[in-house]
Parts: structure tokens; C-alpha cells; sequence
């Protein structure tokens, strides 16, 4: 069973940039389809982006055009970068693996965007 560890959160001013990780264990990466969800105070949780196995891709339309999902299979790794911050993208923002039945999350990071 993957187990995923998220990393890079924190604090960064409106239009800066940071890129999260999530680093998978315990599987064969490659065969999951991996995303990126957030939740922030009081909503509920949302897809941002999403990677196929075959490395299609999916965003949600808020963050298009400014957030990418990149993932290295030789790493076990899938990342999301951030440009272009708003102040409306604090969140906790989690990794997920899933293929078929299978699901997986992390334990999340903080994203705070703030001057």
C-alpha cells in the first residue's frame, strides 16, 4: 500500500511561487493516478490537479494557466507547483494515489498566502 508524505508548505506573499511534494512509498508509483486536493477553513475539500499514470492531466479551472503537476517516477515523486498566489489559495493542501478501489492520502501541508 503507497503511503505519501507531503512537503514545501508555508508562508509566501501574494504572486510569489512555491512548489509542494508528495513522496510515495511503499508501491509501484507509477501505476496510481496522483492529485493534489486543499481544503481550507470551513470548505470543503477540492481537486486542484490531477496527473494520470499515462501523465495526462487535470486542473481546476481556478487554478489554470498558473499550477502545474508535474511527477518523476524515477523519484516516486509528484509535485505541484504554484505561480502567481492568491491570497484565496490558503489551504491545506493534501496528495492523493488512487487506482481502482485503491486510495491513498498524506497527511497534508499548510499553504499560506499572505503579506
Amino acid at each position: 500500500q503507497v503511503q505519501l508524505v507531503e512537503s514545501g508548505g508555508g508562508l509566501v506573499q501574494p504572486v510569489g511561487s512555491l512548489r509542494l511534494s508528495c513522496a510515495a512509498s511503499g508501491g509501484t508509483f507509477n501505476i496510481y493516478h496522483m492529485g493534489w486536493f486543499r481544503q481550507a477553513p470551513g470548505k470543503q475539500r477540492e481537486l486542484v490537479a490531477l496527473i494520470t499514470e499515462n501523465g495526462d492531466t487535470f486542473y481546476a479551472d481556478s487554478v489554470k494557466g498558473r499550477f502545474t503537476i508535474p511527477r518523476d517516477n524515477a523519484k516516486n515523486t509528484v509535485y505541484l507547483q504554484m505561480n502567481s498566489l492568491k491570497p484565496e489559495n490558503t489551504a491545506v493542501y493534501y496528495c492523493n494515489a488512487h487506482r481502482g478501489t485503491f486510495n491513498s492520502w498524506g497527511r497534508g501541508t499548510q499553504v499560506t498566502v499572505s503579506s
